[in-house]
């Protein structure tokens, strides 16, 4: 009779530890895939991130090359293609400045562009100015 009270006694007591280690077991993996969910979701932020910065210099080389035109109304522009998702907005604001002998520099602009787009942490967004002669 003891022995048979000593067996359930340890039997309950195996039971207890298998279940703790299933319920760690199960916490670990859980946590396992809320890790990987955030590293997916770091990765398509990374990609759109470098994705964004590609047409921002794409855009920069067409204006510079006079391809595209920028007027002093702002302009809003949703890409296409390899770039869909991304929007690009430019504008450009006229820059005084003079030179050595004091006259004042004409047809100087400082242009202004900016990329946004969402991704699964919310929207996000780049921006690049630089300065171009002529308009």
């Amino acid at each position: 009779m003891n022995r048979l009270r000593h067996f359930h006694s340890r039997s309950g007591f195996l039971l207890l530890e298998t279940m703790i280690g299933v319920a760690v077991f199960a916490i670990g993996v859980l946590v396992l895939g809320w890790c990987m969910e955030n590293c997916l979701n770091a990765e398509v932020v990374r990609n759109r991130d470098q994705l964004a910065r590609l047409a921002l210099e794409n855009r920069m080389s067409e204006v510079e090359g006079g391809v595209v035109q920028v007027t002093d109304e702002p302009f809003e522009e949703a890409l296409t293609g390899r770039f869909q998702g991304i929007t690009i907005r430019h504008s450009r604001v006229p820059v005084h400045l003079e030179n050595e002998k004091r006259e004042q520099l004409s047809n100087l602009f400082e242009v202004y562009l900016e990329a946004t787009w969402n991704t699964p942490v919310g929207p996000q967004s780049k921006t690049i100015r630089f300065y171009v002669v002529g308009g």
